[in-house]
């Protein structure tokens, strides 16, 4: 019983019946892949968001990046990178890190055009991000605000899973280790620029591939054994 009451489709239907008309119930109208899919038939979205600080009860997105990987590959013609129009200015501090200037930000489109987008983009698929709390706090409060329901979705982390490596090998995680570009090296994986949305959402993309590999056989490899929500 209580596995049933808290299953991510029984969290989908409740969100769904919450929902006001519009993006979000046209996009939890549509169930998540069953947890068997097999990861080589599955869709999965890796995404990236910069935001102007990690508190989304004060602080905002500025750009969203993603790209899809279906099976074994990364599909390139699926990228796409979205700076956000923020009405606050953007701190001083926050734009050395992600170079989003004010005026970057003013030629961007608002949030409540950028999220339908997003959501249409991940309707029916999991979602592959680096540090979920970030994403999924930033993208739940956004549908929160703006249709009345909570932001539900299958999660692959790579951090957790780089966590979940380093246990296996009986590893000590050092400060840093799990972090995105410490753990690409890891996999002979090239540095990329980060903290651009696109760069990281690719970026990513490829150390989740290089960790499946790893992690489950090529014929037995399953969606579950990657969620990490």
């Amino acid at each position: 019983m209580f596995s049933r009451l808290f299953s991510r489709e029984y969290r989908r239907k409740r969100a769904l019946a919450r929902a006001r008309p519009g993006p979000m119930q046209e996009y939890l109208a549509q169930p998540f892949p069953p947890r068997d899919t097999s990861c080589d038939h599955a869709t999965i979205v890796s995404v990236d968001l910069e935001t102007t600080g990690l508190n989304p009860a004060k602080d905002d997105i500025l750009s969203v990046g993603l790209v899809e990987i279906q099976g074994e590959s990364i599909k390139l013609s699926t990228a796409w990178h979205q700076i956000v129009c923020v009405e606050r200015d953007i701190p001083a501090e926050s734009a050395v890190i992600h170079q989003i200037t004010d005026d970057a930000a003013a030629g961007g489109r608002p949030l409540d055009v950028v999220l339908p987008e997003l959501l249409r983009r991940l309707q029916g698929k999991a979602m592959r991000v680096h540090f979920a709390r970030i994403e999924q706090t930033f993208i739940d409060a956004a549908c929160r605000r703006l249709y009345g329901a909570p932001f539900v979705i299958p999660i692959i982390d790579t951090l957790a899973l780089g966590q979940r490596v380093f246990e296996r090998r009986n590893h000590t995680i050092q400060p840093g280790d799990l972090r995105l570009f410490n753990l690409r090296p890891r996999y002979n994986l090239p540095n990329y620029k980060s903290h651009n949305a696109l760069n990281d959402a690719i970026a990513t993309a490829e150390l989740f591939l290089a960790m499946r590999m790893e992690m489950a056989p090529p014929d037995r490899c399953r969606l579950h054994d990657f969620v990490t929500n």
